[in-house]
């Protein structure tokens, strides 16, 4: 009784929230398991400061979280992420939004740590740019110039596929 007392609100905010924040965490992090890793290291530093923490506790679990991924990506900045790679179905079953998934993490894991970090929270968690800035704790016109440079980063990586035998998401298959 005493620890549902101490954490008051966090068994309702891992219920409703849980999947949304999970969702994030793969994205920031290109895989599930260290998108668990993620999600539940943010969530102990948020049971440490509970008592603390005045206002919003998904803020502050997500501020936790993006801020516990940017320290993640400094420590493997030179060590480059392995993820699995997609083999397009060889005609439609359904599972093309599975593979449009997974090659969106795979082309946001070729993006630098901030520039993922900026395009999760603006077009994933549909955060303003004044959020988006807040969060990251820059100005929102480093927020605008870090999107633009990601998404035109991202534009060149997926043009690529048009040409090669990445993911056919038409339909047509190869």
């Amino acid at each position: 009784m005493r620890w549902k007392r101490r954490f008051e609100g966090l068994d309702s905010l891992v219920a409703e929230r849980g999947t949304a924040l999970l969702a994030t965490a793969v994205l920031l992090t290109g895989s599930r398991a260290a998108g668990e890793d993620l999600l539940q290291a943010a969530l102990e530093r948020l049971m440490r400061h509970w008592s603390r923490v005045r206002g919003d506790k998904e803020a502050y679990l997500r501020r936790t979280m993006y801020h516990l991924a940017v320290d993640q990506w400094r420590r493997r900045k030179r060590r480059p992420e392995v993820l699995a790679s997609v083999e397009p179905p060889g005609q439609p079953d359904g599972t093309d939004a599975l593979h449009l998934r997974q090659a969106l993490i795979q082309a946001l894991a070729t993006l630098p740590p901030r520039q993922r970090a900026v395009l999760v929270l603006r077009y994933w968690e549909q955060l303003s740019e004044a959020e988006a800035a807040e969060m990251l704790g820059c100005s929102i016109g480093t927020v605008k110039s870090t999107a633009s440079r990601g998404l035109s980063r991202l534009r060149e990586v997926t043009a690529a596929w048009a040409f090669d035998d990445v993911p056919a998401w038409n339909g047509a298959g190869k």
